[in-house]
């Protein structure tokens, strides 16, 4: 399900703090950049008329920094995380983050006008995990809530799953991991991530 709103989640991956004051709650730094981001994919001509490679750039500076991917993985897939040795969890890590840029630099490419909206952080973040709530507008269309799970670290606030209208990210790729550990394991798990990166990698970019 959480795929039909991978365009909506555009803003999930741009929205997330760039360059801001330490201090700054988890909902501020994302307010904060919110515009500068959206503004930048306004004006980039290149990534709306489909140039994936762009897109995948722009994520790798202004997001990928600010996920815990390796906490997202081991989400994703479950209980059978700790049947993975290191080798195997750092390879399953690098698969995943390489599927998720890239299918978020594919919806990249079909933002139009959506804007985002945020509720207030209450109570303040006291804690080492906080959820910033969320919802993307498009004209015309109903509003999709987005949620923010983040973790704190020593390099800042780091998101560690994302709710879209009710379903989880980690949790909706959890039911897809399992299935193929049921099948081949660790192993086999591995193996399909690596195939659905291959694919994606040879599916030439739209040309601009």
């Amino acid at each position: 399900m959480i795929r039909k709103y991978l365009a909506w989640l555009l803003p999930l991956f741009l929205l997330l703090p760039g360059f801001a004051p330490a201090q700054e709650s988890p909902d501020a730094l994302i307010r904060n950049v919110t515009e500068e981001v959206l503004s930048i994919l306004r004006q980039d001509k290149a990534i709306r008329s489909g140039d994936r490679q762009r897109a995948e750039a722009l994520i790798e500076q202004k997001v990928a920094p600010h996920f815990d991917f390796t906490r997202m993985t081991s989400l994703a897939v479950g209980r059978a995380w700790r049947q993975a040795d290191e080798a195997q969890r750092k390879a399953l890590t690098d698969e995943f983050r390489a599927l998720l840029v890239r299918t978020y630099a594919n919806t990249l490419t079909t933002y139009r006008d959506q804007t985002v909206s945020f509720k207030p952080l209450s109570p303040a973040p006291a804690g080492d995990e906080v959820t910033v709530h969320s919802q993307i507008n498009k004209p015309g269309g109903q509003p999709i809530p987005l949620d923010y799970s983040l973790a704190r670290s020593p390099d800042g606030w780091k998101v560690f799953d994302v709710v879209v209208a009710n379903v989880s990210l980690v949790t909706n790729y959890r039911n897809s991991f399992a299935n193929e550990v049921n099948k081949g394991g660790i192993a086999g798990l591995l193996k399909a991530l690596q195939e659905q990166n291959r694919r994606r990698d040879s599916t030439p970019p739209a040309a601009v």
